[in-house]
């Protein structure tokens, strides 16, 4: 007869704040598990397609040592080289006109988005006027390839707008 009492009456208030801090405990044990399990997962930054395996199955990955090589597909851009005597005229967000081999009366468009500061080329450590001109100049220009024609790698031919250096 007791045990019906207590079975109509319920559990106890101190049960039941028990029970819900050993839940409450559970949880946070369960986040710190499925923190610790996602970082078993190698993910990539953002998109992209590997160019190269960097370590082998078994290696100890770290944050201070890269697995894999990754080409990113957003944000292409096209390394090119400017002469010294051009790089004036340059600015970021000018436009450029860009075209392959593979179709060559078709064209992509894009933008200036870095120029170096520092040359490529330096012919000697003290220049004369005439030897200032040898230098090349990195700049990159961020190309809209909506089409996904353009490859990593592939030569291509830029020609920049100069009609805003006016």
């Amino acid at each position: 007869y007791e045990g019906y009492q207590l079975a109509n009456i319920g559990p106890r208030e101190e049960d039941i704040a028990e029970a819900e801090a050993q839940l409450k405990g559970l949880k946070a044990e369960l986040a710190i598990q499925e923190y610790l399990l996602s970082q078993t997962q190698l993910m990539a930054p953002s998109d992209a397609v590997i160019r190269s395996r960097l370590q082998e199955p078994g290696d100890m990955a770290s944050p201070q040592r890269a697995t894999y090589l990754l080409a990113l597909n957003d944000k292409k851009w096209i390394r090119a080289y400017i002469q010294e005597s051009h790089l004036g005229f340059v600015k970021p967000g000018m436009d450029v006109a860009v075209s392959i081999d593979s179709y060559p009366d078709k064209t992509i468009n894009g933008q200036v988005g870095f120029i170096s500061s520092v040359a490529e080329f330096t012919p000697k450590a003290v220049q004369t006027e005439e030897l200032r001109t040898s230098l090349l100049y990195e700049i990159r220009i961020y190309v809209n390839d909506s089409e996904d024609i353009l490859r990593m790698g592939m030569p291509a031919t830029i020609k920049i707008d100069d009609s805003r250096t006016n």
